[in-house]
């Protein structure tokens, strides 16, 4: 017999060298970069109806959040030139 999800559930996961946090509600599944708090977020109900918008919604937010990863990184490698103002 299956466990009802009552309450958020959340588990670390790696994905290409990359740490992520994925979380389960009774509502919603949500990925996020470790460290963050902005992530790709699904309803579970769009899930089951098979929402003609979920795929084209879904890329978007992989893209969006690979993006701003990457520029995350960017920015924490760049070094700063103390000189300019």
């Amino acid at each position: 017999m299956a466990t009802l999800l009552d309450k958020p559930l959340k588990r670390e996961l790696r994905i290409g060298g990359r740490s992520y946090i994925v979380t389960m509600s009774p509502l919603t599944l949500k990925l996020t970069p470790k460290g963050k708090r902005k992530g790709m977020e699904l309803q579970w109900e769009a899930l089951v109806n098979g929402d003609a918008a979920l795929p084209v919604a879904l890329n978007a937010s992989v893209g969006r959040l690979t993006a701003d990863h990457v520029r995350a990184e960017l920015r924490t490698k760049q070094p700063r030139d103390r000189n300019s103002s």
